[in-house]
């Protein structure tokens, strides 16, 4: 096989015929002349004592996936997709096909592949079914397609490909992350265990964004905990099945049941982070499943419809036995099953499958769209099975090289000259007939290209794009501060633990009623990220070092303060001046000015703070001056705002013998929960209070005499404390200076 850049050779050389194919009498528009015949068929390697070559193996893949394209395109393209079998289609019968299609994408040095791939999501316009209720927005099957549109945005970075698909992720997400597990599970049939958890994986991997993958975690597991029989080691299609029997008195496990869960496993594994916290369990439930499949491996290579009843469906059947020999091979390739003791059953397998290769280049004796083992015959075919006989090809293929790691990287971007000639152009309307027309209409077309807003030509960063890994040398931890003239006067602040912002008069003007709320950011890398992270124009999405989801409003925040009076609170605008003391180093530290503020109409007071945040601190020090245009004392309430999420309010803690207040979040459905401390000197504190928007902590406070308090945060993803006890004990342990 040749390399992408070879390929973007020989595309060149075709010239226009790919760019612009053209269309014979009676052929639709659209369908290319290299998809409506299979390739020549290859000597398939049926002899299970032998592991085919790697060119065995590919040329095996391309056959059969050329037969199903052409399959697919010599079929009228229904216009509602639902049921369509052997057509053309958006659903997940269509859509397991292009997940093996896409792989074989990668490493084939023909092009009609991705052209065919390109020209299905194009047609569908990177769409997906099932917009009409809630349930089917949820259905597992409909997300099956996003597999292809992720391919094709990780090889071209076109942020349209992706967007719909994200944008129904999103809505899901919050569903998946519900806080109980009893009532009805999305996932409910072992199937979607291949349909969309592998989806959602990969867009975490794509975006940086781990919601996604937290999300299909819970749910994985929900699923997991009804369908798994541990002293069986397989999965029951879905909860109907507990308790039936064949008439062997055998439980009822679907052999394609068993390998959508297989398959979908190894996808899942392959967007898996290396930390991810419940890896073990996925590793482990791949590798216990793995070793019963080969264990009911039948003498001819393939595996019964029924695993535990092979006489009850003593025929062959494929589309279960091919995702079991992908899988099998695939934990080979990567480390997990043991080389010698699986090899023989991928190589007996394989055999086994090509022998029922039909003469039309379709795998047959695939069992029919169902939910349960029944009689299959030979010559029945379904592109689910070609996609899971690709599959098996590639990781068969690889079989004479090194051990792969996980998780796996996505795959490099394509060339411009790649994307070009594999990226479907549609034809000029038909009026535009003679050289007059022609060249008005290159004209127009070169008109629409000079005065497009590009953001691409403006290096806008994508909305969808991880956050890149800054230099070697910026990777060091340190402490950091920033007036940030280009994000409307905001001042940053951050360390290694945790990240914060303040508003300043530019957004004053821009945006009223910004305040001096204290904004907290989530953070899970040691180095200092905000700057590349407002880059963005949405800074509120996760690219894999953290994000700002924390609304401050007009409250105070994660440790603002204001001036209790009358049972109100009476609260600065932004700050007016600042300093940077020191920053870069193993501590940031600045000051910031407010002008005066009325309270009520009996004072005015107005204030000095500096700030400073050492390096593997969760606390930020704060000395504050309040000056005030009359001598009595100020009751200075500093505040932690009242955060609620679908899952809750969020737990308060007070102590005035210890000057403490705590506040840990409820979970955010998207990213987790944040967590905040208020420190002061005790002797200082006369009590608590509440407003509509804050848990206040009351300090006594002189004019003109400065005092100081401590601000902290924590985020439950951010590697230091996961839970609420946890945060709550750290903040018990410090002993602060005042």
């Amino acid at each position: 096989m040749q390399t992408r850049s070879t390929i973007a050779v020989a595309l060149l050389l075709a010239g226009s015929a790919l760019v612009l194919p053209t269309v014979a009498a009676g052929q639709v528009a659209g369908i290319e002349p290299a998809w409506l015949t299979a390739k020549p068929r290859p000597a398939l390697s049926t002899d299970p004592k032998r592991l085919p070559t790697r060119e065995e193996a590919l040329s095996a893949a391309e056959y059969v996936a050329s037969a199903q394209i052409a399959s697919m395109v010599n079929n009228p393209i229904p216009l509602s997709t639902g049921g369509a079998l052997d057509h053309l289609s958006s659903n997940w019968v269509s859509a397991a096909f292009y997940v093996g299609a896409a792989r074989l994408a990668r490493v084939s040095d023909k092009p009609e592949m991705l052209r065919f791939l390109t020209n299905v999501a194009e047609h569908y316009n990177y769409a997906l079914r099932g917009a009409r209720s809630g349930v089917t927005m949820l259905n597992a099957d409909d997300i099956a397609i996003g597999d292809l549109y992720q391919e094709l945005y990780a090889r071209r970075g076109q942020e349209g490909t992706l967007l719909p698909l994200r944008q129904r992720l999103d809505w899901q997400v919050p569903h998946l992350n519900r806080p109980t597990d009893d009532g009805p599970l999305i996932w409910w049939w072992c199937d979607a265990l291949f349909m969309a958890p592998p989806v959602l994986a990969r867009m975490s991997a794509i975006t940086g964004d781990p919601k996604y993958l937290i999300a299909a975690g819970r749910e994985w597991q929900r699923t997991a905990a009804r369908l798994w029989v541990p002293q069986d080691r397989l999965f029951l299609r879905d909860e109907r099945f507990k308790g039936r029997t064949e008439a062997n008195g055998k439980p009822i496990y679907w052999s394609r049941g068993n390998g959508w869960v297989l398959a979908g496993l190894a996808r899942w594994l392959e967007s898996l982070p290396a930390d991810f916290a419940n890896r073990g369990f996925y590793v482990d439930r791949f590798k216990t499943l793995a070793g019963r499949i080969a264990e009911l491996q039948r003498p001819d290579g393939l595996w019964p419809a029924s695993l535990l009843a092979p006489d009850a469906y003593p025929e062959a059947e494929t589309s279960g036995s091919a995702f079991f020999v992908y899988g099998l091979a695939w934990g080979i390739n990567h480390g997990l099953l043991d080389r010698a003791a699986y090899l023989p059953h991928v190589r007996k397998g394989w055999a086994a499958l090509n022998r029922q290769v039909l003469p039309s280049g379709l795998l047959g004796a695939a069992q029919k769209t169902g939910d349960q083992p029944v009689r299959t015959r030979p010559e029945e075919t379904g592109p689910y099975a070609s996609g899971a006989y690709v599959l098996a090809a590639i990781e068969i293929a690889d079989l004479g090289g090194k051990v792969q790691t996980l998780p796996e990287a996505e795959p490099a971007r394509d060339t411009t000259e790649v994307i070009a000639a594999t990226t479907p152009v549609p034809p000029p309307p038909k009026t535009v007939v003679g050289a007059e027309e022609i060249a008005r209409r290159e004209a127009e077309m070169k008109a629409v290209r000079a005065l497009s807003y590009d953001p691409a030509a403006l290096k806008r960063p994508s909305e969808i794009e991880m956050l890149p890994l800054p230099p070697v040398e910026q990777l060091k931890p340190r402490a950091v501060a920033r007036f940030a003239p280009d994000r409307l006067d905001d001042l940053l602040w951050e360390n290694d633990r945790v990240a914060h912002r303040i508003y300043g008069p530019a957004l004053e003007a821009k945006e009223p009623p910004s305040g001096s709320g204290i904004d907290v950011w989530a953070k899970r890398v040691r180095y200092p990220f905000m700057d590349r992270q407002l880059k963005f124009p949405n800074y509120h999405v996760d690219r894999g070092e953290g994000l700002d989801f924390y609304d401050v409003g007009r409250s105070r925040g994660g440790g603002g303060l204001g001036v209790w009076y009358d049972n109100k609170l009476w609260t600065s605008r932004n700050f007016a001046d600042h300093k940077i003391i020191e920053t870069g180093g193993d501590t940031a530290r600045f000051s910031v000015t407010y002008k005066p503020w009325p309270v009520d109409v009996v004072r005015k007071v107005w204030e000095t703070r500096e700030f400073a945040l050492p390096l593997g601190s969760h606390f930020t020090r704060m000395r504050s001056t309040l000056s005030s245009d009359t001598k009595e004392p100020l009751t200075v309430a500093i505040g932690i705002a009242k955060k609620s999420t679908p899952n809750g309010k969020g737990f308060v803690t007070r102590s005035r013998e210890q000057g403490r207040m705590t506040f840990w979040g409820s979970e955010d459905p998207g990213h987790g929960a944040l967590g905040f401390a208020i420190l002061a000197d005790p002797a200082m504190v006369v009590g608590f209070v509440e407003d509509a928007e804050n848990y206040l902590m009351l300090l006594r406070v002189e004019p003109g005499k400065p005092f100081t308090y401590y601000m902290g945060s924590a985020w439950n993803r951010g590697g230091n404390f996961a839970t609420r006890e946890a945060w709550e004990r750290h903040v018990a342990e410090q002993k602060m200076a005042f």
